[in-house]
């Protein structure tokens, strides 16, 4: 678990997903991860991160990573619920996330893309410190390195 000031982030496992599904819209990409840990349980961390409100006790987004770290780099996703957009929980997360991923050891570099027409997602990245590295077919490309999340840090 990471927590941070108003914030804390879970990742899902097996016994956790039926209760949080109670709460909140399970996607796609939640039951891929779930198979991938089942396969490969040095998966977990490195899959989606549920995130609840310190303070009401709700979840209210997720996020996480796309598989374990590949050439010491990951990419980072997330999605929130549209009534908590624009509170700065996915920028929170975010960072929380990249702490953590950093401190591991195993990342030098975590990546991420997000629509050129989605300017929520690309105040999220800008405010994480992430640098636009380029643009295709209507997304953009962002990453961000270890040694410049150190200094900022």
């Amino acid at each position: 678990m990471i927590m941070t000031e108003r914030l804390e982030l879970i990742p899902f496992n097996p016994v956790n997903v039926e209760e949080v599904s109670r709460q909140y819209p399970i996607g796609p990409h939640v039951e891929s991860y779930l198979e991938r840990l089942e396969e490969d349980p040095e998966e977990m961390g490195w899959g989606v991160w549920y995130v609840v409100d310190k303070m009401t006790r709700q979840v209210i987004g997720d996020l996480g990573f796309k598989g374990k770290p590949s050439g010491r780099t990951v990419e980072v996703g997330y999605g929130f619920l549209p009534e908590v957009h624009n509170r700065g929980y996915a920028t929170e997360a975010v960072k929380a996330l990249l702490t953590w991923a950093f401190s591991t050891g195993q990342v030098d570099r975590v990546t991420a893309e997000c629509l050129q027409d989605n300017p929520g997602s690309r105040r999220v990245l800008e405010k994480a410190d992430f640098v636009q590295t380029g643009s295709r077919d209507g997304m953009l490309d962002w990453e961000i390195e270890r040694e410049s999340w150190s200094s900022l840090s």
